[in-house]
């Protein structure tokens, strides 16, 4: 069958980690001799000056179509206004991909259209689609609906896109409830797990890994006592700060945050505050194929997120034999069934001190964390979504939204 699949979440030259995840999953597709796969990213570009800024400077700058990610890929610009025009962005990649889409189509018909992000992918796939005369399906991931689906405008679109669609679907139960609550059809939801590596992600053991990263300068982690991560973009809704605070009643205790953002600033500022500057390490962007080694060098990871459907960290945290402290959001009950995996704790600095004291106190194995996620694997995830697409295919097409 062929596909056409659009992702504004895809890595390229400027940003070879961004969606990281979404490539492995189609990576794993195009091993099936049975999907024939073709990859559109569109790429939002401001208007100037703010294009003369970095990503967007790079960004602009990339080719039509690259095989950098390891599969062909096509990256057609389309204009995006930051903070302000994001309601907008379908109708601009609608505009951007759609004629690509038909000349695509002429010269090989697809057989069905696929969004990898419910927003703004969702309702332009729905529009192309539509043109095309073909069926859509359209995947869930977290922030799409907990953040978008807060903006009305953005609401009613993914909405109108989810009448139409043959298929979705979702990383967890949990996000599967939370798209039927804001109007989407539970009949046409399925429960879609996150892959993941198993060749890089698995145990090292605690000392060995802790000895690998205190050798690697650009990490250079403390690894004298207990050592907490918290990898992710620093933003406020990851909820760094909550760690930060935790680290009080944390005495034995150093953290390092993995990422980088908008919120850096703020979070210097808080440590500076409670005298943490020797407890607390800003480790910066780590590169994705030193996170196992990471993760394996750390007694917890803390991530107390506002939001999330069921995260990818989460998962390879838990494969390199780490548990991990969550707050009870998305799909984290879905993961956390034993207690070697790690605590739910409320997302307040005195519950996460409390999560992270009890495994302290009894460290689990890092082997029977890992084999809490022994059934996550990008190959099972690739046959799982190409059976949906299958399925999708087989369907009698619901009413869709107007082209």
């Amino acid at each position: 069958m062929r596909i056409l699949s659009i992702s504004t979440l895809f890595p390229n030259p400027a940003r070879p980690a961004f969606g990281n995840f979404v490539r492995n999953q189609m990576l794993a597709v195009t091993e099936r001799d049975e999907v024939d796969l073709t990859m559109v990213s569109p790429v939002g570009i401001p208007p100037w000056p703010l294009s003369l800024r970095e990503p967007y400077r790079s960004l602009a700058n990339l080719p039509a179509t690259s095989d950098f990610p390891g599969l062909p890929l096509h990256y057609p610009p389309f204009r995006t206004i930051p903070k302000v025009g994001g309601d907008s962005n379908p109708d601009r990649i609608v505009e951007a991909v759609l004629p690509l889409a038909r000349a695509l189509h002429e010269e090989n018909p697809f057989d069905l259209v696929d969004a990898s992000f419910f927003f703004p992918d969702g309702p332009a796939v729905a529009r192309i689609a539509a043109n095309l005369g073909l069926p859509y399906t359209v995947k869930s991931r977290g922030a799409d609906i907990h953040f978008w689906g807060k903006r009305p405008a953005a609401l009613a679109q993914m909405v109108d896109a989810a009448q139409g669609a043959s298929l979705m679907l979702a990383v967890s139960e949990a996000l599967k409830a939370d798209m039927v609550a804001v109007g989407m059809p539970r009949e046409r939801i399925v429960v879609h797990y996150t892959g993941l590596d198993r060749e890089a992600f698995k145990p090292v053991e605690r000392k060995a890994a802790r000895a690998l990263i205190s050798a690697i300068p650009s990490l250079d982690v403390w690894t004298e006592g207990n050592l907490l991560v918290t990898p992710g973009a620093l933003i406020v809704r990851k909820g760094q700060a909550l760690v930060i605070e935790a680290l009080k009643d944390l005495p034995n205790c150093h953290l390092a945050l993995a990422g980088t953002g908008e919120n850096e600033s703020n979070l210097r500022s808080l440590v500076a505050s409670l005298g943490l500057r020797d407890r607390v390490q800003f480790l910066g962007h780590v590169n994705h194929d030193l996170l196992p080694q990471l993760f394996s060098a750390a007694d917890a990871i803390v991530l107390p997120s506002e939001s999330e459907g069921l995260a990818n960290v989460w998962v390879e945290a838990l494969a390199c034999g780490t548990p991990i402290v969550v707050p009870d959001i998305g799909g984290a009950r879905e993961l956390l069934t034993n207690p070697a995996a790690g605590r739910l704790a409320e997302r307040e600095p005195g519950a996460i001190a409390s999560a992270v004291s009890e495994i302290l106190a009894n460290p689990p194995k890092q082997q029977d964390v890992a084999e809490t996620v022994s059934g996550f694997s990008w190959d099972r995830n690739g046959a799982a979504i190409v059976d949906i697409w299958q399925r999708a295919m087989a369907l009698p097409r619901p009413l869709r939204p107007e082209s």
